[in-house]
């Protein structure tokens, strides 16, 4: 199997998961496709929830921005952005567009142009790279064959509530005393109506080795009607801030072609369901 051809695979594993951020590997997380954690658990990361497929009769398109930021000990400042394309149909399909270095960690190193698909009505994932037209196609069906339809494995929840937090489990974070939950309103962003929270992480001075308190504070405000987060700030001491936001949102019906993998493209494919076996 080829170097590119495992990086392929690599991106296409973030997409079906959590995309990582410019930086350090748990900071800013864009979480395109991510599925909540188990028993409705917090879910801390910045930007989570951006895209969710499986969501119906919510169609809309829209540019992602993720800005990452970050202060070294010597004053040096690191900031990093990622601009992305993504687009949802009305039968839950997502469709994301970035430019990723598949040869190291640096922006510039050899970009490509990637397009990752995830189709939960026909149960397959596309990773395709636009430039060399190839990618691969993988199934990923339920055990007992079909496509995972349900709210939660599709990335949502029942009711349509975004996600909270990342990293404790809800029915612990309320009793904790070092969390704190808060609703932030509503108003209108890019369009659309959101609903605010802040969340608060604060690590007691001595816990981690810290001389101080260490506050992480994430924001995040959600929009019910289209179930997508349409601005997510994070702020960690340790790593930096980040923040993901939603524009140029439009609600037409994505072109169906989207979702779907060209006919000159070059796939492997890969079933899920055999490793299982």
């Amino acid at each position: 199997m080829s170097i590119k051809f495992v990086a392929l695979i690599a991106f296409a594993a973030v997409a079906c998961a959590q995309g990582p951020p410019p930086g350090r590997g748990a900071r800013g997380r864009n979480g395109f496709d991510g599925p909540p954690p188990p028993s409705g658990g917090m879910q801390m990361d910045a930007g989570a929830g951006v895209l969710r497929s499986g969501v119906k009769n919510a169609p809309f398109s829209a540019d992602v921005v993720t800005e990452s930021s970050h202060i070294l000990a010597d004053g040096n400042r690191i900031h990093q952005t990622i601009n992305s394309k993504v687009y949802r149909d009305s039968e839950g399909r997502t469709r994301r567009e970035q430019t990723v270095s598949l040869n190291g960690f640096a922006p510039s190193a050899n970009p490509q142009q990637m397009v990752f698909i995830n189709d939960p009505v026909s149960g397959v994932n596309y990773s395709l790279n636009a430039k060399d037209r190839t990618g691969f196609k993988s199934s990923r069906a339920g055990r007992f064959g079909g496509p995972r339809m349900s709210p939660e494995s599709a990335g949502g929840r029942r009711g349509g509530g975004p996600p909270e937090g990342r990293g404790m489990d809800r029915r612990n974070a309320t009793a904790d005393p070092n969390f704190k939950s808060e609703s932030l309103g509503r108003q209108t962003l890019e369009g659309v109506q959101v609903e605010g929270r802040r969340t608060t992480l604060t690590i007691p001075a001595g816990q981690a080795g810290n001389e101080l308190p260490i506050h992480i504070v994430s924001e995040t405000w959600y929009s019910p009607e289209l179930q997508t987060m349409i601005l997510s700030k994070h702020s960690d001491p340790r790593s930096g801030d980040t923040v993901t936001r939603l524009i140029n949102i439009s609600r037409t019906e994505p072109a169906r072609m989207l979702f779907e993998a060209p006919a000159d493209y070059k796939l492997d494919e890969f079933d899920a369901r055999s490793r299982r076996q």
